[in-house]
């Protein structure tokens, strides 16, 4: 009897020294696929959210507490996200999670999310169509990437027929819905307009790069619009080089590629080519070279390069931690209104801008490919765009904004009718 009391009191100690412990860090969930045809892209954003974890710890951590990582690896399986993120906010319980890529592993975690109360900080451009109270959106909307892109080869290079090319799920699909209406409303005939969407990890891209080139040889400058995700970017630029495409005949601009996915690629042939997003490495400014010395010592290799998501993770963390200092807790309810109309510098020398439509105020930058794999800057906004949740060229989305402060407090309120539509996303 008296050795089970002894073990009664032994483990009582365990768990109340536990519960301190765990009382005594912020857990932050890290959401990225490890594995799969996105850890192409996602791994870094995972190295990203570390070093802004440690870099954070060497500060004091938050409110008196360190900061502690709680990675996860969801595989590039997209039902997975939402089964991973259950684990990190019930299992974890998580304050906050950084992380997904594609639109698919967003959608999935949505409605996690908002069961649960989570947050979650989305770092890559996306099809916009959304706002959700429980996700801030720190990538790219539509209007802050893909329609500049179509203006720039429109207004600078003469393009008038369009190849919009992409990854088979949601985010191509729509931005290509959102760019076809965008383009006829410009007087483009549908008829000058190619449309072709591919599996994710594909690879044989004989038969649709010779469908472009045919395409593409009528006589009138043609162009392509690249929502390919992932690891078929590598299969697709090098089929371009081998038929002997190059930007000055078929400009390829994309949505999804960047430094980090030109590290593994022979980037001779796709000089000239293309990117559309709010930062690159190239970009001159003291916090891109701070930033990217700290990225080169934390990961012992100066060789790593930064890329547009790594910022949008980077502005969205610096929000999330600004944020917490100011409401003096990690409640979600008290963090998500301290958030808006926060400022944090950029990378590229300005200021990021937290909406109430909960979108960036960000600006936009279009690179062409140098053969050292990194991108020379074509052209800059001259300010910040402010992130359209809904599209204008839509006409289902023409009519909505979001707002998450009273009196509207929703996520796609409907201008004509006064209302809310739908879900409150």
């Amino acid at each position: 009897m008296k050795k089970l009391k002894i073990l009664i009191a032994v483990l009582a100690i365990t768990i109340i020294s536990s519960i301190s412990i765990a009382a005594d860090t912020i857990k932050v969930g890290v959401l990225h696929s490890l594995s799969g045809t996105m850890a192409i892209s996602e791994t870094t954003l995972k190295d990203t959210v570390l070093m802004m974890i440690e870099e954070q710890n060497k500060k004091g951590g938050l409110l008196g507490k360190k900061l502690e990582a709680v990675v996860v690896d969801p595989a590039s399986d997209w039902p997975l996200f939402a089964e991973k993120t259950r684990e990190l906010l019930q299992v974890h319980n998580v304050d906050v999670i950084f992380g997904c890529w594609t639109s698919v592993s967003r959608k999935s975690v949505l409605p996690v999310l908002e069961e649960l109360n989570g947050l979650l900080f989305y770092p890559v451009q996306y099809e916009g169509e959304e706002s959700s109270k429980n996700v801030f959106y720190t990538g790219a909307a539509p209007n802050q990437q893909a329609i500049p892109a179509v203006n720039y080869f429109m207004n600078e290079l003469g393009v008038e027929r369009w190849v919009l090319a992409g990854t088979d799920y949601v985010y191509p699909r729509t931005t290509n819905k959102i760019l076809k209406e965008y383009l006829m409303s410009k007087g483009v005939a549908e008829k000058d307009i190619m449309v072709n969407y591919t599996p994710f990890g594909h690879s044989d891209w004989q038969t649709i790069v010779a469908d472009i080139k045919v395409f593409g040889s009528t006589g009138k400058k043609t162009g392509v619009i690249s929502t390919i995700n992932g690891d078929a970017n590598v299969p697709f630029y090098k089929e371009l080089g081998n038929v002997g495409i190059d930007a000055t005949d078929i400009p390829v601009i994309a949505f999804s590629v960047g430094e980090e996915e030109l590290a593994g690629l022979d980037t001779g042939p796709l000089v000239g080519h293309l990117a559309a997003w709010n930062y690159f490495m190239s970009s001159e400014s003291e916090e891109n070279d701070a930033f990217i010395t700290a990225w080169h010592k934390f990961t012992g290799n100066d060789n790593r390069v930064t890329n547009d998501p790594m910022e949008a993770t980077v502005i969205g963390f610096n929000m999330w931690a600004k944020a917490v200092e100011i409401s003096g807790t990690t409640d979600v309810d008290t963090v998500r209104p301290a958030m808006y109309g926060l400022t944090v510098p950029n990378l590229t020398g300005g200021i990021a801008v937290m909406n109430t439509n909960h979108h960036l105020t960000k600006p936009v930058l279009i690179g062409e490919i140098l053969d050292d794999g990194q991108f020379e800057i074509v052209y800059e906004t001259p300010a910040g765009v402010i992130g359209d949740a809904w599209t204008d060229f839509l006409p289902e989305s023409a009519n909505l904004v979001a707002d998450w402060t009273p009196p509207i407090s929703c996520g796609n309120y409907n201008i004509k009718t006064g209302k809310c539509s739908g879900q409150n996303y």
